[in-house]
């Protein structure tokens, strides 16, 4: 039997009762992404450079948080707010256009 209990995500924080939380402090409340900022943990930033970009997207479905926004068909400058700097989609350029940064 699956567990149908649902948190409101907005109501786990940091003065939060011990009672408001689920058993082992699993979120079964979902879409609240979008407004966790999980950029901070980063250590090295991805940087493009705009010249060596061909608009490929093929770094766009590799991004396994989604940092890549693409809109009308062209891809847009790094979601750093979410971004973990885990360096895919360096891997994903076949034109050497993303570079991966110390800190930033």
């Amino acid at each position: 039997m699956a567990n149908n209990i649902r948190t409101d995500i907005h109501a786990v924080n940091e003065t939060a009762p011990y009672t408001a939380m689920t058993p082992g402090n699993a979120v079964a409340g979902g879409g609240g992404a979008r407004e966790f900022k999980t950029g901070e943990w980063r250590t090295s930033t991805p940087v493009i450079d705009w010249d060596k970009c061909n608009q490929c997207l093929m770094c766009a479905p590799m991004c396994p948080d989604s940092s890549i926004p693409v809109e009308d068909g062209k891809r847009l400058d790094f979601d750093l707010d979410h971004c973990k700097g885990c360096g895919i989609c360096v891997g994903a350029c076949n034109f050497g256009a993303i570079t991966m940064k110390e800190g930033l």
